[in-house]
């Protein structure tokens, strides 16, 4: 799974990207570090990632806090997989949030 979710979040390709208003706000500046802080992650232990699917990081973007989350949707957005595992039936959803939006 860690797979998976690791090639969208790191090429920002392959699923959809959804910002938070508090990020969507930001300078340009900042938004645009902030994308590459996340694409950059790969600080993952047990503690931030216990079940190893690589679906969640924190980052710090200047004086800002950030929170990222990968989600397996179906392919029509509608719920969640049917089997993450399977990229014929999923679609994964990006979502770059400010700490405080979580």
């Amino acid at each position: 799974m860690a797979a998976l979710n690791d090639a969208p979040r790191s090429s920002l390709v392959g699923g959809h990207v959804i910002a938070t208003p508090g990020v969507r706000v930001l300078p340009k500046a900042e938004r645009i570090a902030l994308l590459l802080a996340v694409r950059r992650f790969d600080n993952f232990d047990g503690d931030n990632d216990p079940d190893g699917e690589h679906d969640f990081g924190a980052v710090a973007v200047g004086a800002q806090r950030c929170f990222w989350k990968i989600d397996a949707y179906d392919r029509d957005l509608r719920g969640h997989s049917p089997d993450p595992a399977d990229p014929a039936v999923t679609t994964r959803v990006l979502t770059v949030m400010l700490a405080e939006e979580y």
